[in-house]
């Protein structure tokens, strides 16, 4: 929506990141030494459980800092709620948020909260960076590795829980996913030295990842075969469950994306499906692979997946094979 708005009439020379470029956060340098990273989020409940919810929703808004290889440091707790609902539900909600930022060391000291018929919960996020050392989406390099540190599928999943058809192992490895914060993911790609990095969420793994490529300049070829899914996404998807929001992302990268021969609808609507605090999706030079790979792998991270290659073809096009 930004992008609609006429260009602003002032621009402090100490924003050294906006939204221009599709970026996770935004950046303002206090001095040579210190730079703030400012993020926002917040959204509906995608599961039953309001302690879980809070977890799920504070581990996502944390994300957008850690993408850009920053140190969250204070929150404000953003939420909205029907005056109908048990206080008692709103302070499970607000637990769950605070075990999760207490877990990442970050200090939540204070909010809004406002009347609202949905119930919506985030979190406004400040954070820390040395001016220069951020990671932005717009660094890929020809050559680079794309590294995904989450499995995808939490879409399918936690349409499928609120529809009551899912599994409850597979919903509670969904969860768990979701939950977990992406804090190693960020110190593991800072250790060794990475070109770009972005976050995977609403639009989907092909929509974040179109995203890094344009404000990159480069393209990229993705293996289907080598991304990670959560278990139970697929059986699910073949029983006809995805959000609106999957079939939308997948729709709106019909002019950017090419699909090889076999890389089925399915296949399609899995790659764009639209996730809720999922990985890092990083893109490093080759030769510094293995090391990323140990780096995350030591410090905990659900994957070390490299599932595509960047390339030099048409800024912000992706190339699909098995």
């Amino acid at each position: 929506m930004l992008s609609q708005l006429p260009p602003a009439t002032y621009r402090d020379p100490n924003v050294l990141l906006g939204f221009e470029s599709g970026d996770d956060a935004a950046i303002y340098r206090i001095s040579d030494e210190i730079a703030l990273v400012l993020t926002v989020d917040f959204f509906p409940p995608i599961v039953d459980d309001p302690f879980q919810y809070g977890q799920i929703a504070v581990a996502n808004a944390l994300s957008d800092v850690y993408a850009k290889g920053g140190r969250p440091v204070t929150a404000l707790n953003i939420a909205a709620f029907p005056r109908s609902l048990p206080p008692s539900v709103l302070a499970r909600v607000l637990e769950g948020g605070q075990s999760k930022a207490s877990e990442a060391e970050v200090s939540i000291v204070g909010g809004h909260t406002v009347d609202d018929p949905e119930p919506k919960y985030g979190l406004a996020v400040t954070g820390l960076i040395r001016p220069g050392e951020e990671v932005t989406n717009s660094g890929a390099r020809p050559g680079d590795v794309l590294v995904l540190t989450k499995a995808i599928g939490t879409g399918i999943i936690t349409t499928a829980g609120k529809a009551g058809i899912a599994d409850e192992a597979v919903l509670a490895g969904a969860v768990a996913s979701m939950s977990a914060l992406n804090r190693g993911a960020s110190e593991a790609m800072l250790e060794v030295g990475v070109n770009a990095a972005t976050d995977v969420t609403g639009f989907g793994l092909l929509g974040h990842l179109k995203t890094m490529l344009t404000a990159s300049g480069v393209s990229a070829s993705v293996s289907r075969g080598d991304v990670p899914v959560l278990r139970g996404a697929v059986e699910l998807l073949k029983r006809g469950v995805a959000p609106g929001g999957t079939h939308r992302n997948l729709e709106s990268l019909a002019e950017h994306v090419d699909w090889a021969e076999g890389v089925g609808e399915l296949d399609r609507l899995l790659l764009c499906d639209a996730q809720t605090s999922g990985g890092l999706l990083i893109s490093v030079p080759e030769e510094r692979l293995e090391k990323l790979r140990s780096a995350l792998i030591g410090r905990g991270c659900e994957f070390a997946a490299a599932i595509g290659i960047v390339g030099a073809g048409t800024p912000g096009s992706i190339f699909v094979e098995l």
